[in-house]
């Protein structure tokens, strides 16, 4: 578990004496009942270690977070693969909308290769397909296009199995290209044109998430200063089409030298950026648009070099500081890796290097965390896409929150790679059903948690990492399941067997919510179905969500946490003060 916070509340008179009752529980039940003799090996008192006592502080919150703290990102290979064009599809939107209120960023490593051509040809800019198909396919499409564009307000369809098993055929040959050009770091140029920009707000305006599109911060002029024109172009169009759009330039500056042999320093990053703010209050309709950046790689040497000159120059001119984080590369081939805690506590070492930067220059200004995956490169086929990976997931949305990120934005919420939260076949994966119950039931405020037992002593030289990581929130104030002064805890456990937890001080004696997500079938942690409370968890239908039913926990019931999984639980009537406003 990260280390707490230094404004964690002093221990309470009520936490410790329900942990005196305890004890002197245990030493009344040990004199007068039978107990069987310690198993050979184990030291005495080694099972009442396992019992964790966990109070939360209710009178005030650490610290508050934007509303839009669980976020989405695409990536622009949707436009080169087709994908584009399929999200209209009342299913996606419909699992996009169970994530709102987020934000939607447009960008990837081809946000710097995204050329706008002011058009609506149907079908001069698409990319190829199989020659048996593709006339009828792309004469499909249009007639799709055709159809959308008599209907008002959102655009929503339909579209023919058929039509959505060649479009997965088309996107399995485009990718193994996109794959090539990854490999090989060698990009082409992607055209995003007029008609390709009304399907993509029309999706995110559908969904009621916030579009962030990324711009090409490549277009170079010779003296190397950024090539504003395609930028006007479309900011022209979006303001006369009334996009409320915010705004990104490039992608992971610090490696444009790798990419593609030249190298844009932090100096002539920020002048950038300042000609683009220009550019925004040039526009009526965006002089007050918000501007996010400079979405820096990892924070290694050179990204936290560029990131400090960055700011120095340009700290005031974004709205947010951006960057990415990564936590493993697509040697790792075993799903227990994804359980490491040294891997999982990597977040909070680079969020310590990203946010000392920014204090030394702004401080104050906000922190996100943008086109975070599990795994780059696309990830692991059969890993990053199962119950394994929600590990990473939600600790790191627990970890960022307690350490003052301000928004996560979950790389790809769809299409590329083995990173998205749904499949191609337009189901939810595991990830998707974690950050479906995080919404729900978590809302921006973050508390303090304070636990007991969960640690034996160090030993000389060892560092221990906590295998049993619990977080706490007030309640979405979104869910009208649950009154204001709810609070609810997540909890992750790690180890290979179960984990017993009893609520002390404040929490004590307290009806509790539960909402334990397994993995549902016979693959473990390499299974692709969620089962909630015993229940497996499935779409009812294109427009329909499953009903998260809670299994309801006595008062004073202690929690029992099955090996190696993920629970909610919401402490209903408990009146928190910290919750209540």
């Amino acid at each position: 578990m990260p280390k707490s916070s230094p404004r964690v509340f002093p221990w309470p008179s009520l936490w410790l004496a329900s942990l005196l009752i305890l004890m002197v529980q245990s030493v009344l039940s040990s004199s007068s009942t039978y107990q069987r003799p310690a198993v050979a090996g184990k030291r005495q008192g080694f099972l009442e270690r396992t019992l964790v006592l966990l109070d939360v502080n209710t009178r005030s919150s650490i610290r508050v977070l934007n509303e839009n703290f669980l976020s989405l990102q695409l990536d622009p290979s949707i436009i080169r693969d087709g994908w584009l064009d399929f999200l209209s599809s009342k299913r996606l939107v419909t699992l996009a909308r169970g994530l709102s209120p987020a934000f939607l960023r447009f960008g990837g490593k081809r946000t710097d290769f995204l050329q706008f051509n002011n058009q609506k040809n149907l079908a001069k800019f698409r990319g190829p397909g199989p020659d048996y198909y593709l006339k009828n396919y792309e004469d499909d499409i249009v007639r799709s296009d055709i159809a959308l564009d008599k209907q008002k307000g959102c655009k929503l369809a339909s579209h023919p199995d058929i039509m959505l098993e060649l479009q997965r055929e088309k996107a399995a040959t485009t990718q193994l290209v996109l794959l090539k050009e990854q490999l090989s770091n060698i990009y082409s140029n992607i055209t995003i044109t007029a008609r390709s920009l009304d399907k993509l707000y029309n999706f995110a305006d559908c969904a009621g998430l916030h579009l962030i599109l990324g711009l090409n911060a490549l277009h170079r002029n010779p003296d190397n200063s950024w090539n504003t024109s395609s930028t006007l172009s479309l900011l022209k169009y979006s303001a006369g089409k009334k996009y409320n759009i915010s705004w990104e330039l490039g992608n992971e500056p610090n490696a444009y030298r790798s990419m593609v042999g030249r190298a844009v320093n932090s100096t002539q990053l920020a002048q950038d950026y300042t000609k683009l703010r220009t550019l925004l209050q040039s526009v009526r309709f965006y002089h007050r648009a918000h501007l996010f950046g400079p979405n820096a790689g990892r924070p290694r040497k050179n990204a936290i070099l560029l990131l400090d000159g960055f700011m120095k120059n340009a700290g005031s001119v974004v709205d947010a500081v951006t960057w990415q984080h990564y936590y493993m590369d697509g040697r790792i081939n075993k799903a227990e890796d994804f359980l490491k805690t040294r891997l999982l506590d990597t977040l909070a070492e680079q969020i310590s290097k990203v946010t000392k930067v920014v204090n030394t220059h702004t401080p104050g200004k906000k922190v996100w965390l943008g086109g975070l995956g599990p795994a780059w490169a696309s990830g692991i086929s059969n890993l990053s896409d199962t119950y394994a990976a929600g590990f990473l997931w939600m600790n790191t949305l627990g970890m960022a929150a307690l350490n003052g990120i301000d928004v996560v934005l979950r790389h790809s919420f769809f299409d590329y790679g083995y990173t998205h939260l749904v499949d191609q076949h337009f189901n939810p994966l595991p990830d998707y059903w974690f950050s479906l119950v995080f919404k729900r039931l978590v809302g921006p405020k973050v508390l303090a948690v304070r636990v007991a037992g969960l640690q034996r002593k160090p030993q000389p030289g060892r560092v221990i990492r906590d295998k049993l990581r619990i977080y706490a929130h007030c309640t979405s104030y979104q869910n009208h399941n649950y009154v204001r002064g709810s609070i609810t805890i997540y909890i992750i456990n790690l180890h290979r067997s179960r984990k017993k937890i009893k609520l002390a001080g404040t929490l004590r004696n307290k009806t509790v919510h539960q909402y334990l997500l397994q993995p549902y079938g016979n693959d473990g942690l390499r299974a692709k179905h969620v089962q909630l409370n015993g229940e497996k968890l499935v779409m009812m239908n294109n427009e329909t969500f499953p009903e998260l039913k809670p299994k309801t926990l006595r008062a004073g019931r202690t929690i029992a946490m099955p090996p190696m999984t993920i629970g909610f639980y919401v402490i209903k009537n408990i009146n928190a003060y910290a919750c209540r406003r």
